[in-house]
């Protein structure tokens, strides 16, 4: 059994909570906050049998789609003014990140 917990932006969260449903994923949803862009997102703690692995990967992949967005950057508040980039840039965001942990023991009370 592994357990992936999975991070994706919040614009693909719900197509992926749906989609994990419709194949019989179980899942627990918990809203993140990114520490780059301070935006919102969705972590997915994901228990699943080893065999059903791939098809896991395969579904976070299929509905979690990367980006370019453009960023307005936030200013340094007492911090190093040198490194502030004054004007919008643009970044890939979405996608998912993805980590798959071994489960020694698995217990429903």
């Amino acid at each position: 059994m592994k357990m992936v917990i999975t991070i994706v932006q919040d614009k693909d969260s719900l197509r992926l909570a749906e989609a994990l449903v419709e194949n019989d994923f179980r899942a627990t949803k918990l809203a993140t906050t990114g520490g780059f862009l301070k935006e919102g997102n969705t972590t997915f703690m994901i228990g699943v049998q080893s065999e059903r692995l791939d098809d896991l990967m395969r579904l976070i992949k299929k509905n979690c789609s990367s980006r370019e967005q453009m960023v307005s950057p936030i200013s340094p508040m007492g911090g190093h003014a040198d490194s502030y980039i004054p004007y919008p840039v643009e970044v890939q965001v979405g996608g998912a990140t993805v980590f798959v942990l071994p489960i020694e023991g698995f217990h429903q009370f």
